[in-house]
């Protein structure tokens, strides 16, 4: 939205004290937009907009989704629906998390009770959350910018993805201190190589796909092509290339971007049959139930994967398929871990 220079007393007669301007009960006065019966300048939850007043616009989109955009001499302020708290959430849980991590780490560092080896580490995961943080304001930016009214879903993609990082390193650090020194190294010797090389690669695999998640969730690809196994009627999606340059339609095109994100998932799948198949032939109880978990929850991801398609994408489906890719994200580290580390096994007698 461009707005045109104005509606500034300072500056022009369009502003004058007491007249009505551009804006649904809201009139400016010295410059800054004043609602009508009380407020002296316009503020959100506590926060004042900074800047001249410009012009406030409301809108209904044609899926009946409510907007309001505010425009001042600094930026201009766009506010959907109840987005506004779930941002502002978001925001205030991401300081909670760095404040505890902080607090944690100093407590423990003062009483020495970091376990040898593991300062490192855990500054590591410290620092992760910083660059975190960094890529969460890079990304809020570039939906600031221009005549864009949604972040870029590259930066949506990248963001997403070091919060799986995070969540990896972490799970791992914990499956890690869960066991002592010499139980590590005395399990390492009987680790199942092949099953742990393998798991190795499903675990790189379901990145991708949950990259490929954030491109479709970054451009709303999601609510596109209903229909399934299908796309449109055809197996590829009605031209796919249309963007120039041809490298973006692979990132911008909702089209292609969903119908990579179909073809991953039936990758990921095949790939987790195969691992399951060999995950069978393990000797130890808590390794096959390990992969037992994940293969039941990636049967699961895609029923909500197909059903988040065929209902376009509601909010609610949505929600529960990004949650689906966290603890399959989570269950493949520990049966990779499993098979890294397989724990000593008790024969019962009869």
């Amino acid at each position: 939205l461009n707005f045109k220079p104005g509606f500034n007393k300072m500056v022009t007669d369009s502003g004058g004290e007491s007249q009505w301007v551009d804006g649904d009960f809201v009139r400016f006065r010295y410059g800054l937009p004043e609602k009508i019966c009380g407020w002296n300048q316009l503020s959100v939850a506590g926060e004042t907009l900074p800047g001249a007043a410009r012009a406030q616009h409301t809108w209904t989109s044609i899926a009946g989704e409510k907007y309001a955009a505010i425009g001042t001499s600094q930026g201009l302020f766009l506010y959907y629906g109840e987005l506004y708290w779930w941002e502002w959430g978001h925001r205030q849980l991401g300081r909670a998390i760095g404040l505890v991590w902080a607090l944690g780490f100093l407590v423990f560092l003062l009483r020495k009770t970091i376990p040898v080896g593991w300062t490192g580490r855990l500054l590591f995961v410290g620092a992760l959350g910083g660059l975190q943080g960094a890529i969460g304001w890079w990304m809020v930016a570039s939906g600031l910018s221009g005549e864009m009214l949604d972040v870029a879903s590259y930066r949506l993609a990248t963001h997403l993805g070091i919060a799986f990082i995070i969540l990896g390193f972490l799970s791992w650090f914990i499956f890690l201190l869960g066991r002592s020194e010499s139980d590590l190294m005395q399990q390492r010797r009987a680790r199942e190589v092949k099953l742990f090389s393998i798991s190795t690669g499903l675990l790189h695999l379901a990145f991708l796909q949950i990259l490929l998640g954030a491109l479709v969730a970054g451009i709303s690809a999601g609510r596109n092509y209903t229909d399934w196994p299908l796309m449109a009627g055809g197996f590829f999606p009605p031209e796919p290339f249309s963007i120039t340059p041809l490298w973006r339609n692979f990132f911008e095109d909702d089209g292609l971007v969903q119908f990579m994100h179909r073809i991953a998932g039936y990758i990921l799948f095949l790939f987790g049959l195969v691992v399951w198949r060999k995950s069978k032939s393990s000797g130890n109880d808590q390794v096959r139930f390990a992969f037992n978990a994940v293969m039941a929850v990636m049967v699961l991801q895609v029923i909500l994967g197909v059903m988040t398609v065929m209902y376009g994408a509601p909010w609610t489906l949505a929600i529960l398929h990004q949650l689906g890719a966290v603890f399959l994200w989570v269950l493949i580290l520990r049966a990779r871990f499993l098979s890294g580390y397989p724990p000593q096994q008790h024969v019962r007698r009869v």
